[in-house]
């Protein structure tokens, strides 16, 4: 079960998208390597806007992912790709519906 995530926002600078596009794709394989990463995302939300979706099932899981490698290349790139600082959000997770969980609770059953 998940219990928190995080969702980042991220504006690329004009002319910077496909940059800040192919960066987020690069990070995947350092989020799979992140076992209390329960889930991630990347994301376009429209031509300029991009952002990272991700969910842990405790909040020691989510301060690892901040203070991992994806964290730290993003800070690493944000002055070049980014029109301005990303924006993080930490979550609550309320439910959530993951591959291999199936099961309807009784509340909607």
């Amino acid at each position: 079960m998940v219990n928190v995530g995080l969702q980042v926002r991220l504006e690329a600078k004009p002319g910077k998208e496909k940059e800040l596009e192919e960066f987020l794709r690069a990070q995947l394989p350092y989020a799979l390597g992140e076992p209390a990463t329960v889930a991630w995302f990347a994301i376009k939300l429209n031509a300029n806007t991009f952002g990272i979706f991700d969910a842990f099932v405790n909040e020691s899981g989510q301060q690892a992912h901040l203070d991992g490698a994806i964290a730290k290349a993003l800070g690493e790139v944000a002055a070049d790709l980014l029109a301005k600082p990303p924006v993080i959000e930490k979550l609550t997770v309320l439910v959530a519906k993951l591959p291999g969980s199936g099961e309807v609770p009784d509340s909607l059953g």
